[in-house]
């Protein structure tokens, strides 16, 4: 009797794990959708330091703003990639120039690659965990914390800006992002679905 009670048991916990990792794959593809629609930065300090941590933010002020001008025209992820690509010795000079105008030497990597994420809450949304595509800068050595923040649309320029999240995406996609207490589980147990995906990429 027993043997077969902890067979029912081990089949209910099956099933409850099947259940939870089919609803996580229909709501990432939904997050899919998302992340094919943004276009994000990634910002690597050279160390820890409060220069460099701040140094980092200086670099991100004034990328944000040189794409908000570069990007003015765009109208989906696509456009902003290539625009990305085929100015991205732009990007890198100005990065270098504000470096350098702090007193520094520090060499500055840039370039547009695939680049995992967490879920990250921001002011007025909350991105889902996954890959998305991104411009990513390391500066000096890259050894400190980074910033990430979205580039296109410009939701994260410093200065005040009428752009929104949800222009760029359908109103389901809109829903959530906008949304993240009604998600909250679907937010988790998606994190946890990409971050066993990303393992197996090792």
């Amino acid at each position: 009797m027993l043997r077969v009670r902890n067979r029912i048991a081990a089949a209910i916990m099956c099933g409850l794990i099947f259940s939870v990792l089919l609803c996580a794959a229909g709501f990432d593809a939904e997050c899919q959708g998302i992340r094919q629609s943004v276009f994000r930065i990634h910002i690597i300090a050279n160390s820890d330091s409060e220069a460099d941590q701040q140094l980092k933010l200086m670099v991100r002020n004034r990328l944000l703003v040189l794409a908000d001008k570069l990007f003015v025209e765009c109208e989906n992820e696509e456009q902003a990639i290539t625009l990305a690509r085929k100015n991205i010795d732009i990007f890198r000079d100005e990065a270098e120039k504000t470096v350098a105008a702090q007193g520094f030497n520090y060499p500055v990597k840039v370039v547009v690659d695939k680049a995992y994420f967490d879920t990250r809450e921001y002011e007025n949304f909350t991105l889902p965990a996954g890959e998305y595509d991104a411009l990513k800068v390391v500066i000096g050595s890259g050894e400190g914390k980074n910033w990430w923040c979205v580039m296109f649309p410009a939701v994260c320029v410093p200065a005040a800006t009428d752009t929104e999240i949800s222009d760029v995406l359908d109103t389901k996609q809109a829903g959530i992002v906008t949304n993240p207490t009604r998600y909250k589980l679907g937010f988790k147990t998606v994190e946890i679905y990409e971050q066993i995906k990303e393992f197996l990429k090792i």
